[in-house]
């Protein structure tokens, strides 16, 4: 239980501080950061999986016959994900990309209620209309709405959806994404060379390694959080998990005010705190769930 904590609550910390390390490559186009991101990703997955298993997990996906459609749908689903959030991040929106990680649990159970036919309680009624207004609310005061929050929040409801109903864990499945992501990748990074564009090739040539280091490190950086949150995902409670997974955007939060000085005016006080006590009445509704459980199975 001790280390399920550790390990989930790493995750979720790593998680928190993504602005810091795509703050590092801001000089880099967001689409070209994304492409390394799926190339050094799969290169990573696939060099962890051969030390950690050999070629039994290649055999085994051969052999098995992941369903390619699903994952094809599911890489979309992140890569809009990962293109959004760099953009945002480097655009001086990181606030507003917190936004999209402090609504998505309450999106996950709406989700869940229509697509996964799973019942709502009255708490989670209250903690979905609370988030509601509070989207109300800033698209009234701003004249437009959070796009950025909403999609990176929809796009990553949509990932766990398409990942809930795929038969592997998650770095087999990340494995799979990025295999099928890197074709493009690898296309792209080409074209950008052959047309001089390349902001990897510029940096070898202009004697700036540390930018390719920064690339080169997309991959760990996107694998290791996540083999963290599965460590920790299997030791410990869902209602406790539920819990640690607001650590990840309250740091992105604080980030962007303290660190880069984003606006958080007293509209998005408003709102952001209507949505914190969605996320209270949502938790604490889930760990009473998990306690009632507990006393019926003793």
């Amino acid at each position: 239980m001790s280390r399920g904590v550790v390990f989930a609550l790493t995750a979720y910390l790593l998680w928190g501080v993504f602005p810091l390390y795509f703050k590092q490559v801001q000089s880099v186009a967001p689409l070209e950061v994304l492409a390394n991101r799926m190339l050094w990703s799969l290169v990573f997955v696939a060099g962890l999986l051969t030390i950690l298993r050999g070629t039994r997990w290649l055999r085994s996906l051969l052999r098995n016959r992941p369903p390619i459609g699903l994952f094809a749908m599911s890489a979309t689903a992140v890569s809009i994900n990962w293109l959004i959030y760099i953009w945002a991040v480097n655009s001086g929106h990181i606030v507003d990309a917190s936004l999209g990680y402090f609504i998505n649990p309450l999106l996950n159970v709406l989700i869940g209620a229509l697509f996964l036919h799973e019942r709502l309680r009255p708490a989670h009624w209250v903690a979905v209309s609370l988030a509601a207004l509070a989207v109300g609310w800033l698209t009234w005061s701003a004249g437009r709405l959070p796009w950025i929050g909403l999609t990176l929040a929809a796009s990553f409801a949509a990932y766990g959806l398409l990942r809930k109903r795929a038969p592997l864990g998650a770095i087999e499945g990340l494995a799979v994404e990025t295999a099928l992501l890197a074709p493009l990748a690898i296309a792209y990074l080409l074209w950008l060379t052959i047309h001089h564009e390349s902001a990897m090739v510029a940096a070898l040539s202009d004697g700036r390694p540390a930018l390719v280091v920064w690339l080169l490190l997309a991959g760990p950086i996107t694998a290791v959080p996540l083999l963290f949150f599965a460590a920790g995902a299997r030791r410990i409670p869902f209602a406790t998990l539920g819990i640690l997974q607001y650590v990840g955007p309250s740091l992105q939060l604080l980030i962007g005010v303290k660190l880069y000085g984003e606006p958080f005016d007293t509209d998005r006080l408003i709102a952001y705190g209507a949505i914190w006590v969605a996320l209270a009445i949502f938790s604490i509704d889930g760990l009473l769930q998990w306690r009632s459980s507990r006393s019926v199975q003793a």
